[in-house]
């Protein structure tokens, strides 16, 4: 099947039991209702001193924060935990062995923090602030990203070369869990993400806005350095697997490849979005230099 782009015109228990002889009866107490919410579902957790400094200086609401005493009075944290305090955060100040246990073993580095759920931005409001922070503004969409670490590595990614936001579809994909965060390393705090339930509906919302979208697929698009990344832009990444679905493909107006020199066919998920956003950014930065 062809992965060429469609013109915009084209778009539209089974055993039965023993009887014993003598008569019995049988007290059935009724189930108890399945818990729709989970224990802590109104919290989450964050760890690693990068991604909770950053929770720290940005304006999220932190319930509680574990800090060993090493961390605690350390002078990246000191002041900024006793800003937290007087919020109404929790400080429990625990041994490295008690921090490992409530993170489950992660890599913790000395600080966790629960903090309330992610607050997702709608994407009207997320198209609006992109524009305003940029003549030529940069949007990620991620097409059904499932393993988080890949997604944290992208939005990370995304923030350091600029880009303005992420869009990611509400079903068959990750969303913003603590080990998103995590990966992202902080950059959650100023990268701003809006969940969607319907993709092909939102990349039609960018374009209608002025967005060009540039679909990444490991063959049958033209190769990334012959584009030139002007005006806004919309770059969306496929899946692990399966890469871009055919109704993305049809979504998008260009199809972009990266041509690869080995016996490997494709690149991770979030090694490929860094590619991209990174060409992006070098045609961008060598203008402004040439420029000058």
């Amino acid at each position: 099947m062809s992965n060429k782009p469609i013109p915009r015109s084209d778009r539209r228990s089974s055993k039965k039991p023993r009887f014993s002889g003598k008569k019995s009866v049988v007290i059935s107490s009724p189930q108890p209702r399945a818990n729709t919410q989970t224990e802590q579902s109104d919290d989450d957790l964050i760890y690693g001193r990068h991604s909770v400094l950053a929770a720290l200086e940005s304006d999220r609401q932190l319930n509680r924060i574990w800090i060993t005493n090493r961390l605690h009075y350390d002078p990246r944290f000191h002041n900024l935990i006793q800003a937290s305090k007087a919020k109404g955060a929790v400080i429990d100040e625990v041994s490295v062995q008690r921090l490992s246990q409530i993170t489950n073993g992660a890599n913790h580095q000395g600080v966790a923090a629960q903090v309330a759920p992610y607050n997702y931005h709608d994407l009207d409001g997320l198209i609006a602030q992109a524009k305003a922070n940029s003549d030529e503004p940069v949007i990620v969409i991620a097409d059904s990203i499932s393993d988080p670490h890949n997604l944290g590595a992208i939005i990370r990614t995304a923030e350091a070369l600029g880009c303005q936001g992420m869009i990611i579809p509400q079903r068959r994909a990750a969303g913003v869990t603590s080990t998103v965060s995590k990966v992202a390393a902080g950059a959650l705090e100023s990268f701003p993400v809006a969940r969607v339930v319907n993709l092909s509906r939102a990349l039609e919302t960018l374009k209608a806005e002025g967005f060009w979208i540039y679909g990444t697929v490991s063959e049958g698009g033209k190769r990334l350095q012959d584009f030139n990344f002007r005006g806004a832009i919309g770059l969306v990444i496929g899946s692990e697997g399966s890469g871009l679905s055919l109704l993305t493909q049809r979504c998008c107006d260009e199809l972009v490849s990266i041509p690869l020199g080995g016996k490997t066919p494709s690149l991770n998920a979030s090694v490929a979005a860094a590619i991209n956003l990174y060409e992006i950014y070098r045609q961008r930065w060598s203008e402004k230099v040439y420029i000058k």
